[in-house]
């Protein structure tokens, strides 16, 4: 550590900084185990391969849509419901404010894709960082991670040389909710299975109404919601243009021109969802403070029995 570091108070740290991320929005934050993500994760995706010299992994996470949202068909969601942008955002302050007022090296964990690694494949994976974190765990949905207060949120990463105790992970798994159960003891699939428009979600709820296998295609998951992605179909159609000097001006189009700048600007999205899974989610849509309205009139309730 730096002379800055030296004598920092680890909990009195860890604090300050899930401080700094509920001030600015968060919903929830951990620290996930650093030997455990080492072990988990595979080559050249640990933690130690973006950061030699990690010491925590700390995950934040944000809320997801409104309650407005859910009304929105499945190709608008993909640009109006995520708000995973502002997750983003939140981890790139935390770690400048790491740095800032305790002298430490960390890092704003990017979400990208690996070059390397292939369409699909990001430098790191976000939600094993929330899961051992214990700020989600996995769902039947498409393995997406949901929180038993929050419901579904988007997270992000923040690494840094700080050394700070880990969380536990999530004692209780709040998926399958206990309506989910009840319809997959009638017809065999839970809601997220019955409506996913692509059919790629399937799994099997044991005998004391828990997870016991979970399966995702995610094949058939990226073939669907392709459809919502406006970068694949401009290319599309450039590649399909008999004539190759009319595709290439397409691309350069000027009205795509601003298409090109919002992907490098890391503004509008990349790669698409449909969001059926969570719109039938009773976890993700009706958690306690699962959308903004709910979680507002909990904190005036709170408010006024303090007043009181």
């Amino acid at each position: 550590m730096t002379k800055v570091s030296e004598g920092i108070d680890p909990a009195a740290a860890k604090k300050a900084i899930f401080e700094y991320c509920r001030k600015r929005g968060a919903l929830a934050a951990g620290v996930a185990d650093l030997a455990a993500l080492e072990r988990i994760a595979p080559a050249g995706h640990r933690p130690s391969d973006l950061m030699p010299r990690v010491k925590s992994v700390i995950s934040v996470g944000v809320g997801g849509q409104t309650r407005g949202t859910w009304q929105m068909p499945a190709k608008a969601m993909a640009y109006s419901g995520s708000t995973e942008v502002r997750a983003y955002k939140l981890a790139y302050g935390c770690a400048f404010f790491i740095e800032q007022k305790f002298g430490v090296p960390s890092i704003y964990v990017p979400p990208d894709i690996d070059p390397e690694g292939g369409p699909r494949v990001p430098f790191q994976s976000l939600k094993l960082h929330a899961e051992v974190a214990g700020i989600g765990a996995r769902s039947l949905a498409g393995d997406i991670l949901l929180h038993p207060e929050f419901g579904f949120m988007y997270y992000a990463s923040v690494f840094t040389e700080l050394e700070l105790a880990p969380d536990a992970p999530m004692a209780e798994n709040p998926c399958p909710a206990p309506s989910c159960v009840a319809l997959y003891r009638s017809i065999g699939r839970t809601p997220c299975m019955k409506f996913c428009p692509a059919q790629c979600l399937s799994g099997e709820i044991d005998g004391e109404g828990r997870q016991k296998t979970m399966r995702y295609d995610m094949a058939k998951c990226a073939e669907f919601t392709q459809e919502y992605e406006a970068v694949p179909k401009i290319l599309a159609e450039a590649v399909r243009d008999e004539v190759r000097s009319s595709g290439a001006q397409g691309l350069l189009d000027p009205d795509r021109k601003m298409l090109w700048y919002k992907v490098s600007a890391g503004s509008g999205a990349w790669f698409a969802q449909c969001f059926e899974c969570m719109r039938v989610c009773p976890i993700a849509t009706r958690a306690p403070e699962a959308d903004p309205i709910r979680r507002t009139e909990a904190a005036r309730r709170s408010a006024t029995d303090k007043g009181g």
